[in-house]
């Protein structure tokens, strides 16, 4: 039960020796203390071997790198950076998805040129549509979104011949100095240089970086460094002039020192795998203190150590999801993408870039399908159209529950990520010795000497990690000590989080917190500090007791402690701020929101200032208006923090508003929409034959299922589903079709021509069908399943296995749901 009102004290009170600790602990208890020694000299950043392009845009913003970090206009940097492949996604969707990316405060997107794309024939370069790069760069810059052009010429990204057109392979050796194969790469180079003209850094575009190759360990003639060289000289002499050139720094990469930015990553599962059962703990869960290569990311011909060098700890591939793969389809959960932040940061990484974060589908190829195949002589068969995977935004722009778990590190990182940027890591004096090891507390401190976070993660993909019972922090630093927190915890199975010490809030200092700081906002010159609550641990806030110091907090438990005054028994939510100042001055405020309010929080401006919206709807916002988004409910709510000057209006429905003070609540609605479908049933299935084997390959022996090819489909049970024509308003954003099934592999067509496809992995598939709508004509949608064989060599999630009772195969469409996703925009009309 949380106390309230008049039953809490509202200003300071002296320490109280209480028989039982606020905690509910049993006193005497012997504490768990895990020792972090941040003694040691902090590092100093210092310059940096690397030269890149040109630093400085035309109108005089520099970019910079030295030894610890990137930075912007000479102040440290550490963005976060996100993966958007836009001829993976209709250009009209485009600038929706970067606004739903950039809300959730991501700042640099990445993107790959994937040449079979642009040039499956050969001389006819195809850069409209989906595939217009200058378009998708510009939307970019006009929404202050950096970019990062992945040019290959060789990508990889699952697609068909890792990206390169079927003609190239047929002419010469490839990813080498060959000339033949270099004179077809000069030509790409020259039209991706064309494409970019006038957006890139130097002339005050939004392109700050390009990418050479991809995971490249090739040595010998005419490889090794002096190919990579020659691609870096290539770009350049096609007008590719950037800040950042960045390759890939796992698999015993080529990296040639001073020329290129190594850039590393890690997943939370392996689909490339052959295992059929679960993976052994996953070191992404483990901070790293020595290497930089993480998350099943080890090869054969690789290595997972990594020469440290005078660049900083840079990250382009941490897994926001996985793709699945036909013989191995993990379900990815969010706490499996979302408890990776922490650790990586906690090892210090200084850029957070995921691959993927916006999901999509590969566009129709003119002579093949373009996924990748082991048909096509590579080690994973993937879904012919869909690359959804499981990204914090879904191919059809679904905004998970990832992309709002993920948001409150990035909004962290967005208003503190400069300060961590120059911190050092330090290890504890014990550290697991494997990621099997559960036997010690995961945790590691950055810290500047003075001022830093504690990074913490219980949560390992697939393990029950133990509790951590009576848990406590003792970091050592120059010219302090901290126990943190003062009176030891348990940290449940699961937990992860960042915690701040000796924080600087205006005038006072925070001397720590067991919640962990997510943002910042100024209002009426007063700063706001909002913080997330960790589930199960009680959340204290304790500031340096410093003379004159007052605080007031309604909803809240205050006590002197020695030096430092303690905050407990929190209420949370915007209508209970805890008010700190010296004297008469302004002071600032501290906000506890739950887990459940932070990730409903989105920081926006909507009137001049800055604003916190909380919504269990989807949001993002233009800055001119913000648009929330819902699945089959036709009403939407939200409130805000601080109350918005001047009215709103809910464009095509009706908008109530409540409250007063600091925080308003809005209630609105749209016309409702009821869409009426049919489902046929149009064919039985037939036995399917035992599946195939792809070949061994060279660092995976084992040969794994391949995917059945077009023919087996006339095995396939088939469904007609007759849906209304009328899919389009104002105040719908999409409709999305979702199906239960079960089966191995399901595919959605009109007329033949398919729309989507889906290999079963026990999740529900769901289908936007607003992309659809003009190749749909008359005609119904047909869903063909494949039958699943019950000695398939396939890997499922225990949770996701079916059950095939006396059957030898199963297929089934248990379920089909047609549900509108009402769009509710949000217009700000003049006082």
């Amino acid at each position: 039960m949380r106390l309230r009102g008049s039953q809490l004290a509202a200003y300071v009170v002296p320490f109280l020796l209480l028989a039982v600790p606020l905690d509910g602990r049993a006193s005497g208890a012997a504490a768990d203390s895990i020792t972090i020694d941040a003694r040691t000299a902090s590092q100093v950043p210092h310059p940096s071997s690397y030269h890149g392009g040109t630093l400085s845009s035309s109108s005089g913003h520099t970019i910079g790198i030295n030894s610890m970090y990137l930075t912007m206009d000479k102040r440290p940097w550490l963005p976060v950076m996100g993966e958007f492949h836009y001829s993976r996604v209709p250009e009209d969707e485009w600038e929706e998805e970067l606004l739903k990316m950039k809300s959730a405060g991501v700042q640099i997107i990445s993107t790959y040129v994937i040449w079979i794309h642009h040039e499956e024939i050969e001389g006819e370069f195809d850069w409209s549509g989906r595939k217009d790069l200058k378009r998708f760069v510009e939307l970019c810059g006009k929404h202050g979104l950096y970019v990062i052009v992945r040019i290959g010429p060789w990508t990889h990204g699952e697609v068909r011949n890792g990206g390169f057109p079927d003609w190239l392979l047929k002419k010469s050796p490839t990813r080498s100095n060959d000339p033949t194969y270099m004179a077809s790469v000069a030509t790409f180079y020259a039209q991706i240089g064309a494409q970019l003209k006038g957006l890139l850094w130097k002339d005050d575009g939004p392109v700050i970086g390009i990418q050479l190759e991809n995971e490249y360990a090739a040595r010998g003639p005419l490889q090794g460094e002096h190919h990579i060289l020659a691609l870096k000289k290539l770009a350049i002499n096609n007008g590719l002039d950037v800040p950042l050139y960045t390759v890939t720094g796992w698999d015993n990469a080529v990296v040639p020192h001073g020329e290129v930015l190594s850039v590393f990553g890690g997943y939370p599962d392996a689909p490339w795998d052959a295992s059929v059962t679960d993976l052994p703990p996953n070191d992404v869960y483990m901070f790293r203190f020595q290497g930089r290569v993480a998350g099943y990311m080890e090869t054969a011909a690789g290595s997972r150590k990594s020469a440290q060098s005078d660049t900083p700890f840079l990250t382009a591939e941490l897994g926001g999801g996985v793709q699945d793969t036909y013989h191995r389809r993990p379900v990815i959960e969010s706490d499996d993408v979302a408890a990776i932040v922490p650790v990586m940061l906690g090892s210090g990484a200084n850029l957070y870039g995921y691959y993927m974060f916006q999901g999509g589908q590969n566009p129709d190829g003119h002579l093949t399908s373009l996924q990748e195949s082991q048909a096509t002589g590579y080690p994973t068969d993937v879904p012919a159209k869909s690359y959804d995977f499981q990204a914090p935004l879904g191919q059809f722009g679904q905004e998970r529950t990832s992309f709002r778990k993920l948001k409150v590190f990035h909004y962290f990182l967005n208003d503190f990520g400069s300060e961590l940027a120059q911190m050092s890591v330090h290890a504890p004096v014990k550290t697991p010795q494997s990621p099997a090891d559960f036997s010690v507390v995961r945790a590691s401190v950055r810290s500047d000497g003075q001022q830093g976070f504690l990074f913490v993660n219980n949560y390992v993909r697939g393990a029950a990690t133990p509790v951590r019972s009576n848990t406590q922090f003792q970091i050592l630093l120059p010219r302090s000590e901290l126990r943190i927190p003062e009176k030891p915890i348990d940290i449940l199975s699961g937990a992860y989080f960042i915690w701040p010490f000796n924080l600087k809030l205006g005038d006072s200092t925070l001397k720590y917190s067991t919640a962990q700081l997510f943002t910042r906002i100024t209002t009426d010159d007063v700063d706001t500090y909002f913080f997330e609550e960790i589930p199960d641990i009680p959340a204290e806030f304790v500031i340096k007791n410093d003379p004159g110091l007052t605080v007031h907090a309604n909803d809240a438990i205050v006590q002197r402690r020695g030096e430092g005054i303690s905050i407990s028994r929190i209420a949370t939510g915007f209508d209970h701020p805890i008010q700190i100042r010296r004297g008469e001055e302004h002071g600032v405020r501290l906000i506890l929101l739950s887990g459940r309010e932070a990730e409903n929080a989105w920081k926006t401006s909507i009137d001049g200032s800055m604003h916190l919206l909380e919504t269990v709807q989807d949001f993002f916002t233009d800055e001119t208006s913000f648009v929330l988004q819902s699945e089959g409910d036709a009403r939407c709510d939200f409130s805000a923090f601080p109350s918005i000057h001047g009215d709103l209006k809910l464009v095509g429905g009706n908008l109530d508003v409540q409250g007063v003070g600091e925080t308003k609540h809005y209630t609105g609605s749209v016309p409702e929409e009821n869409l009426k479908f049919k489902i046929e049933k149009l064919r039985e299935a037939s036995e399917v034959p035992h599946g195939k084997l792809g070949p061994p390959l060279s660092w995976r022996p084992q040969g794994v299922a391949m995917a059945p090819d077009n023919a087996a489909f006339k095995l396939a049970a088939k469904w007609k589903i007759t849906i209304p024509r009328n899919l389009q308003s104002s105040t719908i954003s999409n409709v999305f079709l979702r199906i239960a099934y079960a089966g191995d592999v399901a595919r959605l067509s009109v007329d033949g021509d398919l729309l989507d496809d889906n290999f079963n992995n026990g999740s529900p598939w769901t289908i936007g069908l607003r992309r659809f709508i003009p190749k749909m004509g008359d005609g119904p949608l047909e869903v063909s399943i494949l039958p699943l064989r019950r000695d398939a060599p396939i890997f499922f999630e225990r949770r996701f296995k079916a059950s095939f009772d006396d059957k030898s195969q199963i297929v089934n469409l248990k379920s089909a749901t047609l549900i509108p996703q009402y769009k509710f925009r949000m217009e700000i009309l003049a006082k």
